[in-house]
Order: structure tokens, then sequence, then C-alpha cells
């Protein structure tokens, strides 16, 4: 580092060991450009979503503007301006359809906030820069509010609190050090207010629009088709968290039940729609064993109503699902339905039952529907199951003796399991069936539990198809059992006299250490990925697991942060049946009292001023008793020749006492300044001049 960096960052500059020329910047120049990077900044996260004309017309302003500011040249003149904003309009215009809207305005306010850096002429200018920077801070907020957008905010609040700070700084070359120091310190104060109005603010419901990342872009889907599924694999990302009361099940019990698909239409499986009447199709009829295992849950957003619990998770209970501002239906199939999407991220505790039956134990005529096939598809797996029904051990055959036959082919014929097996079926997807159970014979668990349930039916035996989701992440995050979108899994259900539905997981047949240690196939991994696994193996997988636990905590804590969390915080405080209006005397009383302690200490802040500044202010009224005037910027050596002209000799001992509380003040190597003994000479003096004038 040369020796003008070295001097920069004496004087506070950081920036000066990367570019040692920022010391030596004018004032104004140096400010600009702070400005522009804070802009730019703020402005970033905006990148996905604004127009590419848009980003680019941002990046020249701000690279136009800089330059300006390096080369000390005049700013454009307001028509330029107006014509360029003109331009932005029509082109957003063009871009989204419309001015209005929340794309729109987002992309009108980044052009009217660059814009403003090119008229940035007066005190004034700068300051509708910082507001309308801070408005642009909430608006990456509609977009997203995950732990790094919200890092990345509070970073830019901090810069422009520091360009605010240095707009009030007129005078000389203030550190931007000290400017930062400032802005930090000003935000800190305001924190506790701002977590007491988190915190006991009335919770409505959301103000603003939904950001994208509380919209599930990937994750189980109401129909399923050969293929479909193996796509999940490949997204990682966190699908559910549950915290059990005690140990976590082994992972052959973790079964989080999804859709539950029934009709099937030769290529897609769909959720059924009875073709008899309510009486006689089949009810939950659920039958638990055992005290069962109590759970906190934490399920993603998704495109689908259902709510992925644990199997079986009951309808009755103390513990039954519950969410505020939500209807729960429990459906014969044991699916959980909330009455709209899972657009939000949702939290409730609940019960389960890894020890249960369900279903009629006796035939019931809607069962029929679970023995449908289209005709015309998949012929030659259909005479499989014919042949099979043929053999003299298996004409008269139950339910549970066809299935093991089934899962015996399945282990003898070497079927595989695999991510990638390829497309099934013809161009329309006809007969996928056929080309997977007689031919090919490798497939995912979607391959697997579809071409049982069909050979099930063909079979004479009810069945039906579920989704959702098996097993865990091996190692806990803070005590939680993570479920990701890779663990997705389908898996059938076949009816059993005496037993109801039973499920069967054929691709245990296929891949025990699936079902037994939830080891699901995976995708290579990327390059960067790949090439931290072969120096440090469980790096990677650490890392992840301490970001996805502190983006846990932030939206549990922070974006879930809700009503019911509110009162169960005023019952603890010791509200015994907490409302509305427990919550407003509360934050009445709590910012009322934060107002007195401010009041108190701005009193005490005013006290312990200065003491040269006090003393001069009870120097100024004693004299006013004496008749003299004196100004708040005159030292006392002033103030003693006045006191002389206006009292004469009376005054002398006052004048005595200004002029050597002048010594004091200003004298070079003088003793230090001792108010309290030279008070009380003055004020004898003053005394004394006041009997004499009497």
């Amino acid at each position: 580092m040369n020796h003008r960096a070295i001097d920069a960052l004496d004087k506070g500059f950081a920036v000066s060991t990367w570019w040692p020329g920022w010391a030596h910047l004018p004032r104004d120049t140096r400010d600009a450009l702070f400005l522009l990077g804070v802009i730019a900044w703020t402005v970033l996260p905006h990148a996905g979503h604004l127009p590419a004309w848009c980003i680019a017309m941002t990046a020249a302003v701000l690279l136009w503007r800089a330059r300006l500011a390096l080369l000390q040249q005049p700013l454009p003149g307001r028509w330029a301006v107006a014509g360029v904003l003109v331009a932005a309009a029509t082109l957003t215009a063009w871009s989204h359809g419309t001015l209005l809207g929340k794309d729109a305005g987002v992309t009108l306010l980044v052009v009217l906030m660059v814009l403003k850096t090119l008229e940035l002429r007066a005190r004034r200018d700068a300051l509708v820069v910082f507001f309308l920077g801070f408005f642009l801070v909430l608006t990456n907020f509609l977009y997203s509010q995950s732990l790094a957008v919200a890092a990345a905010m509070l970073i830019a609040v901090w810069g422009l609190l520091t360009a605010l700070v240095l707009a009030h700084m007129p005078v000389g070359r203030p550190w931007l050090r000290q400017a930062m120091a400032i802005a930090g310190r000003a935000a800190l104060l305001g924190a506790p207010i701002m977590v007491v109005l988190f915190v006991l603010f009335p919770r409505f419901g959301p103000l603003w629009g939904l950001p994208h990342d509380a919209t599930a872009r990937t994750g189980l889907s109401g129909t399923l088709t050969m293929g479909g599924m193996a796509d999940l694999v490949a997204d990682d990302t966190i699908a559910l968290r549950a915290r059990f009361d005690g140990p976590p099940p082994p992972p052959e019990a973790l079964y989080w039940r999804g859709p539950v698909l029934a009709q099937f239409d030769g290529r897609d499986w769909r959720r059924l729609s009875p073709t008899f009447p309510a009486a006689l199709q089949p009810g939950a009829e659920l039958r638990t064993r055992g005290d069962g295992i109590g759970y906190e849950i934490v399920v993603e957003p998704s495109r689908l109503p259902t709510l992925p619990l644990l199997e079986a998770t009951p309808d009755s209970g103390p513990d039954a699902p519950r969410i505020d501002g939500m209807r729960l239906t429990f459906t014969p199939d044991l699916q959980w339905l909330a009455d709209r999407p899972l657009t939000d991220r949702v939290q409730l505790r609940a019960r389960a039952y890894t020890d249960f039956a369900h279903g009629p134990a006796r035939s019931v005529l809607g069962l029929q529907d679970y023995l449908e096939l289209p005709s015309g598809y998949n012929p030659r797996t259909l005479e499989w199951a014919a042949a099979l029904r043929r053999q003299s051990a298996y004409a008269q055959a139950d339910a549970p003796a066809l299935v093991q036959a089934v899962l015996a082919h399945i282990r003898r014929e070497n079927f595989s399991y695999t991510l990638s097996p390829g497309t099934y079926g013809d161009e329309r997807g006809r007969h996928a069936v056929d080309e997977f159970w007689l031919d090919r014979r490798a497939g995912f668990c979607e391959h697997f539990a579809t071409a049982f349930v069909v050979v099930m039916r063909a079979l004479d035996v009810p069945a039906r198809v579920v989704t959702g989701y098996q097993g865990a992440d091996p190692v806990l995050q803070d005590g939680w059992v993570v479920v990701r979108n890779s663990h997705a899994h389908a898996w059938a259900e076949v009816w059993m006299a005496g037993r109801g539905w039973v499920r069967v997981d054929p691709t245990a047949a296929v891949a025990p250490e699936r079902i037994q240690r939830s080891l699901a196939l995976r995708p290579p991994p990327g390059l960067v990925a790949g090439a931290l696994g072969d120096v440090h193996p469980e790096l990677l997988a650490a890392l992840r697991r301490g970001w996805e636990t502190l983006n846990h905590q932030w939206n549990r804590w922070v974006l879930n942060y809700s009503r019911g969390q509110q009162f169960d915080l005023l019952r603890a405080l010791g509200f015994s049946a907490p409302d509305w209006a427990d919550l407003g005397v509360l934050l009445v009383a709590i910012l009322s009292a934060a107002a007195l302690g401010g009041a108190a200490w701005a009193a005490w802040d005013r006290w312990r001023q200065d003491p040269w500044k006090r003393l001069h202010r009870r120097l100024r009224e004693r004299l006013g008793d004496l008749g003299v005037a004196a100004g708040a910027h005159e030292a006392p050596r002033t103030l003693a020749a006045r006191v002389d002209a206006a009292l004469g000799a009376a005054g002398a001992p006052v004048a005595e006492q200004l002029r050597r509380l002048d010594r004091l003040r200003y004298a070079e190597g003088g003793a230090p300044l001792q108010p309290g003994p030279w008070w009380r000479g003055f004020d004898r003096a003053v005394r004394a001049a006041r009997r004499a004038r009497a």
C-alpha cells in the first residue's frame, strides 16, 4: 500500500485500500459517488424482475452521473432529463401494458430515483433521493422476504442514513467512517421502538402483495404421470420441517401423506371423481393404536391446498390440526385439505399415529371406483395379470397373497431403481405401463407405484396411488427433521377384506435403502458443489445446514410471527383472555413510557452538555441581573470591558473575575478550568456589585 492509501486509511476512508485517490477527491464528488454506490446496491435485488431496458438505463444513468462527478462537469439540463423520463414511461407502458400496478410502479420508481441523481443541485434534491431510496428498500420485500434480501436491505438503509448524515454535515470534509458511525447509532436508538411495534402491532394480514419467494415453483402436483416425479429429485429445497415431542420415528415410518390419486386415464393419475353417492363410498374409519406422537410442523408454500402431514394424523382430540384464518378438512382418504392453496408458509401442531388402520373392513359398493382401468391401454400388462390369475396357486387367492406375488415378481425380475429411466410409452404416453413392467423394468418410485396399482386392479383388487414425501434428512437441524422436495415419493394402497386400506410400497422391493435409510437418488452435483465435495465431503452439507437453520429461524420468528403468537405473549405477561384491546393498551403504554423516557433523557442530556456552555449561560443570566447585556458568542474579556463601562469601580471585582475566566479558558498552557471554585468567586463579586449599586 502506498503512502497516500495509508494516509487516507488513517483518516478513516477504508475504501482507499483499493482506490488511493479516494481521499483526495473533492467533498461533493466523494459524497456523490458514495450515494450512487448505495443506490446501485439498493436497486440490485430488483435486477431479476425489471425489464432489460430498465436495467440498462439504470446502469447507464448511474455511470453517467459518476463520470460527471469525477470530471466536475455540469449536470444536464431539465429538458434532457424530462426526455429520458418520457422515454422511460413509454417503455414501462410497453413492457407492462400499464403504468399502474406493482411491477410497473417499481420500474418507474427505479427510473425516477436514478434520474433524480442528475438533479442533485441542492440539499433539497438530495433529500428527495434519500427518501425515494428508503421507499425503494421497501419495494424489494414485495418480491422476496428472504433473510438474504433482508440483510442486503439492512446494509442499504445504513448506506442511505450515512448519506443523509453527510448531507447535514456541510462544513469541511467529515470522515466517512464518522458519518457511518452516526448513522449506525441513530438506527440502533430506533431499533427498540421497531421491535416493540413488530411484536405488538396488530396483525391484520399482508399489507403488501405476495412476494415471489412465498409461492412455490416446484413441489407435489395434483396429478401424476410416469416420469414426472423424478424431476423433483433435482430440487433440494425444503418442503417441510417437523419437530417431535420425543425422539423422531425411524425413517421407514416417515410417510408424509399428500394427494391421493385414484382416477387413471391411461396416462395421468388424478383425484377420484366418485360415481357412487357418499353413503356408498368408503369412509376414513381411522383406527389408531398407541399414544401417538405429538409434533410441530412448518409447511413451506406450495401450489396445492394439501397439507402433507405424517400418516396418520386424525381430526379429533386436542392436537387436531388448526391454522388461524384457514379452514381445514379431513377427507375420507386421510388427506388434510385447506380451503385455499398454501401460498404462505404455515405452522401447526398435530398428533400422528404411525400404527394405524383405516377404511372399511367390509366391501362397499364405492370400492368399484378403485378397480376402473381405461379400455385399450396396456393390454400386455392386463394379460400378464390374467395369466397370474390362471395359475392354480392364485386362482382363488386373496388380496394379501396377490400383493406378495406381485412384489416377488419385482424382486425376481431384476427391476432397477433409477433417476433417469427415459420416456415410456408412445408419443401420446400410451402403454407406458406395458413397456415398464414387461420390457425395460427401470424406473423411479412413481413408475413402480403406477404399475403396481394397475396390476392390482387388473387382479380385481381395489388400489390407488398416494403421493407425498417419504423419509427426511439424516441429520437434525436445530432439533427439526427436514424433509425436502427431493424426498417426494409415490406409493400404493390396496384394500384388503377385514383390514381396510393397507400401504404397500413397491419401491421397497427394489430399493429398500430408499425407505429404510431415506437414501434418495440424487442428480450429479454441479461444478462448485462437486469441487467442494472432493475437498471436504461434509463441508457443503454443513454450510447448507447452517444457512437453512438461519433461514428457518428467520421464517419462524419474523415472517411467520402471527396473531396467535401475539396473544400467547400476552398470556405469558398475565392477560387471562387477551384480545385486540389488550394488545393496543400494552402497545400504547410501552410507547408512552418510551416517550417519557426519551424526554427525560433529553432533559438530562441538556443538563450534561459542555460545562463551558452551561457556565456561560449562567454567567449571562447573572450579568443580566446587573443590567449588563451579554451575547452567547462573546468572550469573557469582552464582557469584562462592558462591565467596566457600565458599572465603573463597583463592577471592578466582577470584571476581574471575567478576565480570570478568560485566561483560564483561552490561555495556552493554562490551568484546567474548574467551574466550581471560579463560580463562587464570581458569584460573590456579583452580589457585592449589586449591593454597591443599591
